[in-house]
């Protein structure tokens, strides 16, 4: 299986964070949660969430700055932010986007209509996560078959291959640390030596090249690995 999306929401009323946190669970996404824009902002330097769905009114610091430090920083610019607000005005949708903001939703809000909405965010930035096929260069990935192939052959992933490969799939050319594959693809619950990622990026360089082809995985020295 590929891991689940992490998914930070970010709301002050405890009745609707708690709504929305059992919503997206259900899912299947991991969800924690956050109640004002400061302890947001220290989540997201502990762990680079894949979506946040954001409230516009918060205590201290606002969801518009929220979402503005979000997205001047490299780090974090492209986590697709949801924005939630009741205001409703023209003027105010067009600032929460131009702020960054990938999506706006006005409250009152069908729940329905917001996993929808977060769906569809995921599917453009964590496609293997929503079941879809993903192909960079002769390599296919087709996560609900589970199946590997290059040049049309069939490749015998095992499941931490196949989540690692999936995982380079959805951003090729982005340079992955060690530290941050093993959150991804064996999860921040489980201790793994740092080392161990390199075994098994040797592993699933070896059964990619199995069929020919040059080696599409490409070492960062002092950094990790890319895709491409």
């Amino acid at each position: 299986m590929v891991s689940e999306p992490f998914v930070l929401i970010v709301e002050d009323d405890t009745a609707q964070r708690e709504v929305l946190a059992y919503n997206i669970r259900a899912e299947g996404y991991r969800v924690e949660t956050a109640a004002s824009g400061d302890e947001a902002l220290l989540m997201v330097r502990e762990e680079v969430p894949d979506l946040i769905v954001l409230d516009w009114m918060l205590p201290n610091v606002s969801g518009i700055e929220v979402c503005r430090q979000l997205k001047v920083n490299p780090d974090t610019h492209r986590v697709p932010v949801v924005m939630l607000s009741a205001r409703s005005e023209e003027n105010d949708r067009v600032r929460g986007l131009e702020t960054g903001a990938d999506d706006y939703v006005v409250k009152p809000y069908s729940v329905a209509e917001l996993l929808a909405r977060v769906r569809t965010q995921l599917r453009r930035t964590r496609p293997a996560s929503v079941g879809q096929r993903l192909e960079y260069e002769d390599i296919l990935l087709d996560v609900e078959e589970h199946r590997v192939y290059r040049d049309e052959h069939p490749l015998k992933l095992g499941p931490t291959e196949f989540r690692l490969l999936a995982t380079f799939m959805e951003r090729p050319g982005r340079v992955w640390s060690r530290e941050q594959l093993l959150d991804r693809v064996w999860g921040r619950e489980i201790y793994v030596d740092t080392r161990t990622v390199d075994v098994h990026v040797g592993r699933l360089r070896k059964i990619l090249c199995s069929v020919g082809g040059k080696d599409p995985v490409r070492t960062v020295r002092g950094t990790g690995y890319a895709l491409g």
